[in-house]
């Protein structure tokens, strides 16, 4: 089911399966990219119980060994409508006898999108609702669209920034690191940026970036409380990922238990974890 919002500056659809944003409209152009299988057949999936890959697809918990594919299962289920206005919209994922079979905590996955002027929030929030500490990551994975040649494009970063992306070896972490080009927080973007996979940044001091066509401002992503940033695209793809990670790929020496996992968060029961992105055109 497709659900629609809008106001009188903006609209955004957003698809129950998967609670995914597939639009974000203004002036009857469309910011999110519409999808071409050619190069990939998602638009702003949510990454949860984990982001990027486990090393084996596989985690352990009390050395019990359990598996989940690459950024979890949110993605692939339907959420349910929890409330809906004009302008807002709730979806909610409920634990099931699907998802305990390899993540073994109950737990409540609510997506909140709301429109504000010519600004979309998204509000992700977990809550526990196991009787025993729950280990989780979440993150965002939105495609903007990229309409005239991508290496007009450049991403402005709000703090002066050292950008060091942390290399991925078959999605896992290889230890090793490499410093990114910029001017006064900017990064000019190419697509051999992304030869090795995504830009993955650690702990930067900005909360905030700004895509640029021309270094003239097409949109800005807020995403304060998030310590990770991906970048990512695919070889001539027409699309750019903004992908604020409250958790990482694993490293490929990682044990596998998932408590001592880089970026993990630990939830106590009963209590409720929330982090909002905006995005502003």
């Amino acid at each position: 089911m497709i659900i629609t919002l809008s106001n009188n500056k903006i609209s955004a659809s957003i698809d129950s399966l998967g609670a995914e944003l597939i639009r974000l409209e203004k002036d009857n152009q469309n910011y999110i990219w519409t999808v071409d299988e050619t190069y990939w057949n998602k638009t702003s999936p949510i990454l949860f119980p984990i982001v990027g890959r486990l090393k084996n697809d596989a985690y352990t918990i009390a050395d019990k060994k359990y598996e989940l594919p690459r950024h979890g299962f949110a993605r692939n289920f339907e959420f349910q409508i929890l409330n809906q206005t004009e302008n807002s919209v709730i979806f909610v994922l409920e634990s099931n006898s699907e998802t305990l079979k390899n993540y073994p905590f109950e737990f409540q996955l609510q997506l909140e999108y709301e429109l504000d002027g010519n600004e979309l929030k998204m509000k992700y929030s977990v809550e526990n609702k196991s009787e025993v500490t729950m280990p989780f990551s979440i993150g965002a994975h939105p495609a903007f669209a990229i309409d005239d040649f991508f290496s007009d494009y450049s991403i402005q970063f709000n703090e002066a920034e050292e950008f060091v992306s942390y290399e991925l070896e078959n999605e896992q972490f290889s230890n090793s690191f490499r410093k990114i080009n910029s001017e006064n927080g900017q990064i000019n973007l190419n697509y051999s940026l992304f030869e090795k996979d995504a830009l993955v940044f650690k702990h930067l001091k900005s909360n905030e970036l700004i895509l640029l066509n021309n270094n003239k401002p097409v949109l800005s992503v807020q995403f304060e409380g998030f310590p990770y940033l991906g970048i990512w695209t695919k070889p001539n793809a027409p699309f750019l990922c903004i992908e604020p990670w409250c958790g990482l790929a694993d490293n490929v020496n990682h044990n596998g238990n998932i408590f001592e996992k880089e970026g993990i968060n630990l939830l106590q029961p009963r209590e409720t974890f929330s982090r909002t992105i905006k995005i502003t055109l």
